[in-house]
């Protein structure tokens, strides 16, 4: 079993990043994603080079904070202060804004790109890069930039969740077109650190590659973290490696 755990939101706030790089200075996390309209991202950015055992990958976003682009396709998807609204799921979706998304995923890249960071791969903000509508945005964002590393949609679910096999057949579906569709390198698995956690205690293994998710310094994700720093891979996980995407 290979295990990636990559805290999300690196960028957003000092807070949170000084809780997600302790977490990489003492090797219990191997990887995170940077929010690159954050308000801390240069203070990020400036401490990657002392972790060149971790991966860093672009947290695409288009539903908080203000965007890098000035695309006007973006203006259904900003409120009265011209930050992001929060609703890119709920409007309806015209060229103009997949258009936009693209000028603002773009943007993101580019000033990682700027900031040297080492790309490796791509997750999102609300798991908005999984939104069906958006999938070819992202392919050509993909090519545009030749990553060719990109989170899945959850497939592992916590032990009392009730997902409908429907569901379960979509999120198989969009994995598969994500994986052949330009081709792309994934876990197996994918899920939140938390989740994996609940599945270990009651005895529920998993086979293969998976992501775990987490969101050190993040507000309402104080239990998680504290798991992180616990002894959770001697007590369920003593045969799993600890790898980062770069590993993949």
């Amino acid at each position: 079993m290979k295990i990636i755990i990559n805290c999300d939101d690196l960028g957003m706030s000092k807070p949170v990043n000084d809780a997600i790089l302790e977490l990489m200075k003492e090797r219990r996390v191997t990887s995170a994603t940077l929010m690159m309209n954050g308000g801390a991202i240069e203070d990020a950015a400036g401490r990657l080079g002392q972790f060149r055992h971790c991966s860093f990958g672009i947290h695409l976003n288009a539903t908080e904070f203000a965007p890098l682009s000035a695309h006007p396709g973006l203006g259904p998807l900003l409120n009265g202060k011209g930050e992001f609204a929060g609703n890119l799921r709920s409007v309806p979706f015209t060229a103009a804004i997949r258009d936009g998304v693209l000028a603002e995923w773009s943007a993101q890249v580019e000033r990682a790109l700027a900031l040297g960071v080492p790309i490796s791969h791509i997750d999102s903000h609300h798991h908005i890069h999984t939104e069906p509508r958006l999938f070819r945005v992202l392919k050509r964002v993909q090519q545009r930039f030749s990553i060719r590393r990109v989170r899945i949609t959850r497939n592992i679910f916590g032990v009392h969740e009730s997902i409908p096999m429907r569901l379960r057949a979509s999120k198989g579906a969009w994995n598969f077109a994500l994986r052949h569709y330009v081709p792309t390198m994934t876990t197996r698995g994918f899920g939140a650190f938390a989740t994996f956690y609940e599945r270990a205690e009651a005895g529920i293994g998993w086979e293969g590659s998976m992501e775990l998710m987490a969101h050190p310094g993040g507000e309402g994700f104080a239990a998680e973290t504290a798991l992180l720093w616990g002894d959770w891979k001697r007590q369920f996980a003593n045969s799993a490696e600890l790898i980062s995407y770069n590993e993949l």
